[in-house]
């Protein structure tokens, strides 16, 4: 009865006091840190990127303006607090995600089982836990954006993609009884398809706009164009970017076979090697971005496969990651890597310009 009496106060107090909340990439990081760019600035190396910050959860939403503390708010808060009443809500193991047009900030999470939603524009936070009605998301992954602000949602558990309304309302689903594990989305506006990566069936799967499969890309193989466990997908310009994790490297597809599949790195323990890629991107520069989970790196190459430069390493501090998953790119050519153990996603800003050599 103790805590349902704060709560209340709680909620009668907050609502009387509501203040706008913009997001903030990196609230905890001090003003006057020094910015990290990647090449490190020197004068062999011209910088082509910037860390921004990180997304972490509610942290990342604070008053747009600085008010004035109500102190009885702050000690109630302070006493619900102690009873577990408020449980920030936070990222757990963030897989992957994407920018609407709407400027929100969509991220799978697969041990919440929840797509995050950091809506910018409004300066809130929602959680999507539900895939339709009161049936929860088991395993979400992959995630892409589909027509009519529908919304793509990979869940490697259930088997099957499902489609959400703008809002997270389950609308249907795609691919039951034909998909053995989906992880990766690529949604194809001008041809209205989905591209699916069925990792366990080592093959792309393409379904229509209505649900039904039209197209399988490839098979169990090394050769080019055919797959071992793939995972994460991109497309862009009518080529499908692939991380063939398994076969350690990544490749890039062209859509109407009209060249033969670009092959992008090899197995290797050097920077620039692969062990175990997964998430995969490209920007407007045609840059190609892949992320080699296991040595816990951004990898970035040329429109040509040639390794231009890393990003990242192993560690908790900015910049650096812990087992990532996705990357993804927005239209500002701001770079998010769901880092994934870290339980952030991490932000950096493409500076532009060719990165090749630092030139």
């Amino acid at each position: 009865m103790k805590r349902l009496l704060i709560l209340a106060f709680l909620v009668l107090l907050g609502g009387c006091a509501t203040e706008k909340q913009v997001l903030r990439f990196d609230p905890t990081r001090a003003a006057t840190a020094q910015r990290i760019y990647f090449p490190p600035v020197s004068d062999e190396e011209v910088p082509r990127y910037v860390y921004v910050g990180e997304l972490i959860g509610e942290h990342n939403f604070v008053p747009a303006e600085p008010t004035k503390k109500n102190y009885l708010i702050e000690a109630l808060k302070w006493v619900a607090g102690l009873l577990d009443l408020q449980n920030p809500v936070v990222l757990q193991r963030p897989q992957s995600g994407t920018v609407d047009e709407n400027g929100r900030i969509l991220v799978t999470d697969v041990s919440r089982g929840a797509v995050y939603v950091f809506d910018q524009p409004n300066g809130v936070l929602d959680v999507w836990e539900f895939s339709d009605g009161f049936r929860r998301f088991s395993a979400p992954t992959g995630i892409a954006l589909g027509p009519a602000g529908r919304v793509f949602v990979a869940d490697s558990e259930r088997k099957e993609v499902i489609v959400l309304d703008q809002k997270g309302n389950g609308q249907s689903v795609i691919g039951q009884g034909v998909l053995e594990r989906p992880t990766g989305l690529a949604w194809d506006a001008n041809e209205a398809l989905l591209y699916v990566a069925d990792t366990q069936a080592h093959q792309i799967k393409v379904f229509d706009v209505t649900g039904r499969q039209v197209r399988t890309i490839g098979q169990r193989g090394e050769g080019p164009g055919e797959f071992n466990f793939p995972t994460y997908l991109s497309l862009n310009n009518g080529k499908l970017l692939v991380a063939d994790t398994m076969n350690a490297r990544a490749q890039l597809i062209t859509l109407d076979g009209s060249a033969a599949p670009l092959i992008i790195g090899e197995r290797g323990t050097k920077i620039g090697n692969f062990v175990r890629p997964k998430g995969v991107a490209t920007d407007s520069e045609n840059n190609i971005y892949v992320v080699e989970s296991y040595y816990d790196h951004l990898l970035i190459f040329d429109d040509q496969a040639r390794f231009l430069l890393p990003i990242g390493g192993a560690g908790k501090e900015a910049g650096t990651f812990y087992l990532p998953a996705g990357v993804w790119v927005d239209r500002g050519n701001r770079v998010f890597v769901a880092d994934t153990f870290n339980g952030r996603i991490a932000v950096f800003q493409f500076l532009g310009g060719g990165a090749e050599n630092g030139n």
